[in-house]
């Protein structure tokens, strides 16, 4: 108990901190709600439209600011309802803005339903304007209220404070889990476990399994996290969530199902006892069609928006040293099939002919599959710039274009490295690579060749469109912050 006792000392309500940040949010979401709807009306009927009918039918009529008024306030409140404040939510990034979107366009759907029943004749250009300019406002305010709340957690502030419970092993790794993405909030301040050791990783211990509800209410934490369910027996989770019920602490479950996402889990009931059903991978049918269609769209819209700065920087490179403006290496692609794939050259000529001395000369820095020097002497002038910015690799586009690598996938591989593919690595090659992935906005060069592999197989087996545009919008970030470029 000395130790539960100088543990409550450091314990802060994590989530009655962040309630001055959820009343910001839902204030500053109001006032964008206010602005689209209002703005809306401006611009389709004018200052002096105001006060102008909005809608007419056998059974009423309405002002286009009192409507207004109703559907900033519905809006609003459909944002509340659906969960966009909830403190377990905030700084997850992909969830807030599908709420946000999803919220929005519920409202929406019912206006035309209800325009559509009372026959009611609502102005088409009013709701086109007042539906985008409210989502896409709503999502950068967001963005930029999550970036400010992950520093703060990063800085150990406005966080969750969690209690694990679990057998040693299974705590250790959800410890490590959350300790990667401080930004996630989920701080950790003890360990309930059979184990007898006074601390696990670093984390005291405070009781036993079945002692959890006990110390998490005394402790007054915000979170309880069971490692692994089967430790508390036949019932304990059950019982654990009464124990909870009234307190307000949340409990979480981890399923132990790493490197798999939450789209492929699904939980279906037989004889009332709940069952965790987990998809195969999905490696073809309607929504890699679509992926290919965007592959293919986004591609040439890309080349036609950055075809006047490829044109300079062709020029550019061929004016440094006279030698080709492209780099083109084989690559391997799906199912192993390879392809040149082209860029920018950012090197000297002789770049691949120095190779081997400069592997001999990095030593352990340039050991391993992936041979990255933070200063490569091969790289020339120009080549820096557009290594920094990702300019090299526009030329990728006529890949993609070619049908030979996507906008979003894994690393493209040399030859040389699937050869000493081991195990599980060789997976990454069920997919076709991409020019931008997860590795791209986790680190680029700075990721490890074992944290590359990492994201490059959680991507392959869980691969969504929805996610491919998550990473396109982050790849943006990165980029301009050329992270890990060199």
């Amino acid at each position: 108990m000395v130790g539960l006792a100088r543990t409550v000392e450091d314990v802060g309500s994590g989530r009655a901190a962040l309630r001055p940040f959820r009343a910001f949010l839902a204030l500053t979401d109001l006032v964008i709600i206010v602005w689209a709807t209002f703005g809306a009306q401006v611009v389709r009927f004018g200052i002096e439209g105001r006060t102008d009918v909005a809608a007419t039918s056998a059974y009423f009529s309405v002002s286009y600011t009192s409507f207004s008024l109703g559907l900033a306030a519905v809006w609003w409140l459909a944002l509340r309802f659906h969960g966009a404040y909830d403190a377990h939510l905030l700084g997850l990034g992909a969830g807030e803005y599908r709420i946000i979107a999803v919220a929005s366009l519920r409202v929406f759907a019912v206006v035309a339903m209800l325009a559509f029943a009372l026959q009611v004749d609502v102005a088409r250009g009013y709701i086109l304007l007042a539906l985008p300019a409210g989502i896409a406002t709503l999502w950068a305010a967001r963005r930029v209220a999550r970036t400010w709340l992950g520093r703060r957690r990063v800085e150990g502030d406005l966080c969750h404070d969690v209690l694990l419970v679990g057998e040693p092993y299974t705590v250790q790794h959800l410890a490590e889990t959350f300790a990667t993405v401080p930004q996630a909030g989920y701080r950790v301040i003890g360990v309930c476990t059979s184990s007898s050791t006074p601390v696990v990783d670093g984390i005291p211990v405070l009781g036993a399994e079945r002692e959890a509800a006990r110390v998490a209410i005394e402790l007054g934490v915000d979170v309880v996290a069971c490692a692994d369910a089967h430790t508390l027996g036949t019932g304990g989770l059950r019982r654990l969530g009464w124990a909870l019920e009234g307190s307000g602490i949340e409990l979480v479950v981890s399923p132990g199902l790493t490197e798999v996402a939450g789209p492929r889990v699904l939980t279906r009931p037989v004889a009332g006892l709940p069952l965790l059903h987990v998809e195969a991978p999905k490696f073809d049918g309607p929504e890699l069609a679509l992926k290919s269609t965007i592959d293919w769209c986004g591609a040439l819209a890309l080349l036609l928006l950055f075809s006047p700065l490829m044109l300079v920087v062709a020029t550019l490179i061929k004016l440094t040293d006279g030698g080709p403006v492209f780099f083109r290496q084989q690559r391997v692609g799906l199912d192993s099939s390879t392809f040149m794939m082209t860029k920018f050259r950012s090197m000297a000529v002789d770049a691949e002919a120095r190779l081997a001395d400069l592997r001999d000369e990095a030593g352990d820095e340039g050991a391993g599959l992936l041979f990255k020097l933070r200063d490569d002497p091969r790289v020339t002038g120009i080549g820096h710039f557009i290594r920094r910015y990702s300019i090299d690799e526009l030329p990728q586009l006529f890949d993609v274009i070619a049908g030979k690598m996507s906008l979003v996938g894994p690393r493209p591989p040399l030859p040389s490295e699937v050869a000493q593919y081991e195990g599980d690595v060789a997976r990454r090659l069920l997919v076709k690579p991409g020019m931008t992935g997860l590795w791209q906005v986790n680190g680029r060069s700075d990721l490890s060749w074992d944290e590359a592999v990492r994201f490059d197989l959680y991507y392959v087996e869980n691969w969504s469109v929805a996610q491919d545009l998550i990473i396109l919008w982050r790849t943006l970030h990165a980029v301009l912050a050329s992270r890990g470029a060199y």
